[in-house]
């Protein structure tokens, strides 16, 4: 049975795993759903968030999640590192990018969602959120990739950190517009550029 992945246009999460289905070469019937009437996705998995992934009779939701089943389900081409300690470092990665790299853009785009956005709190979170470019230049010191070989570290992280370089401006999302606003990769993070177009041209299902 062909692989059905449910999605919504311009999601970060869905990127993840149309990443890592390209790196995979597995074939996907792609599902898009309307952002605003998601009963597709209800009906499928129980809960309204994309990506879902079905599998026959296995349905995986959350971004993570179908990363590790697809290491399971399609071995070739491995996302997570084989060594058990080197595949620790990943999960780690993939973790803290997840808890901690993602609280600032999502508590900008919660402040200026209100009606009087406190311009200093979007400014603090901002710094954070460019400190944080400094980390991933410093990982791509002697390597194309995160963390050698290209994997679910890149995947993870991609779709974020893109919009430091390219931002569609068909997407109109905020969450999206805080990323382009609040990420900023010039002269002083030229490894953190390259691996974005490296990544960028990369092949999606």
């Amino acid at each position: 049975m062909t692989l059905r992945l449910y999605a919504i246009p311009f999601s970060t999460n869905v990127e993840r795993v149309a990443l890592a289905l390209g790196l995979k070469g597995a074939a996907v019937e792609t599902v898009l759903v309307d952002p605003d009437d998601r009963a597709p996705v209800v009906r499928v998995s129980g809960q309204p968030l994309v990506p879902v992934l079905v599998d026959d009779a296995h349905v995986v939701s959350d971004s993570t999640a179908i990363l590790e089943y697809l290491d399971r389900r399609l071995p070739d081409r491995p996302l997570y590192p084989l060594d058990r300690a080197r595949r620790a470092e990943v999960e780690i990665f993939v973790d803290w990018f997840d808890r901690v790299w993602k609280r600032p853009p999502n508590l900008i785009a919660d402040e200026l969602a209100r009606p009087t956005p406190d311009d200093a709190v979007v400014e603090r979170l901002g710094a954070e959120l460019r400190r944080h470019l400094d980390r991933f230049e410093a990982l791509l010191d002697g390597r194309d990739f995160l963390f050698g070989d290209v994997g679910a570290a890149d995947c993870a992280a991609f779709p974020f950190l893109r919009y430091a370089t390219r931002h569609d401006p068909a997407d109109d999302e905020l969450f999206h517009r805080v990323l382009a606003e609040h990420q900023s990769v010039g002269d002083s993070h030229p490894r953190l550029r390259a691996w974005i177009d490296r990544m960028d041209a990369l092949p999606r299902a």
